[in-house]
């Protein structure tokens, strides 16, 4: 793509014109659904580099919209809603949302929480040339350019923000994060509200990485929070 393609899925069409204008303005190709049912006929890997989701629209919501994307990608999507609530947060955190905007929002806030996405996603492997992250610890193989979980030498299907936190503990091996840490580092924005998105992440990953290995574990410092606990 010669310019940044951003899709916009909202069933207020004041809005996605309002959007559509702006971002235009600001250098990026649009392409506007009105519903779930038609982001996913418009939707295709490659030619769409970021997702703005509405959450509350007829036909399809967003929450089962953000679902079906993620089987199809690991594109960013951020999230669009009048709800504040943190429930909604942690629910739009644990489908794979990248970010997370209350309506009425900005619209210079939209453009700088849409740069900020893209850089933090262009800087986990995803330019083109850039050499492989790998992390290889006994029976575990994470790849974070292909996204892939290999757990003794099996593929195991892991979301996108799962990997990425677990990629991020084991590359820092040893070091204790608390959950507000985890969330700043691995979604890369700061976040307001109740962290259990965290303990969540983590107790999935832990149905797929328990009694691997007595070389490695995830473990949780009580108090604290978590780490990658290597035996030395």
């Amino acid at each position: 793509m010669d310019r940044e393609r951003i899709m916009i899925v909202d069933d207020d069409k004041n809005i996605c014109e309002l959007l559509r204008l702006y971002l235009e303005k600001e250098g990026f190709e649009t392409i506007i659904a009105n519903d779930g049912e038609q982001a996913l006929s418009l939707f295709k890997p490659g030619e769409v580099s970021i997702v703005l989701l509405d959450i509350m629209m007829p036909r399809m919501d967003g929450w089962e919209t953000c679902r079906r994307i993620r089987a199809l990608s690991d594109v960013p999507v951020i999230m669009l809603t009048a709800k504040g609530e943190t429930f909604d947060k942690v629910l739009g955190l644990e489908l794979g949302a990248d970010d997370y905007i209350v309506k009425p929002f900005d619209t210079k806030e939209v453009v700088a929480r849409i740069k900020a996405v893209m850089r933090r996603y262009n800087t986990v492997g995803k330019k083109q040339g850039d050499e492989d992250r790998v992390l290889n610890y006994d029976k575990l193989s994470i790849n974070l350019t292909r996204y892939e979980l290999k757990v003794d030498g099996q593929v195991v299907d892991t979301p996108p923000k799962e990997l990425e936190l677990v990629y991020y503990l084991a590359s820092n091996p040893n070091r204790v994060f608390t959950r507000d840490q985890l969330l700043d580092e691995v979604w890369g924005f700061e976040y307001y509200g109740d962290s259990r998105t965290i303990d969540v992440h983590v107790k999935r990953l832990r149905e797929k990485l328990e009694n691997v290995s007595e070389e490695w574990n995830l473990k949780t410092v009580w108090g604290v929070g978590y780490k990658f606990e290597v035996k030395e």
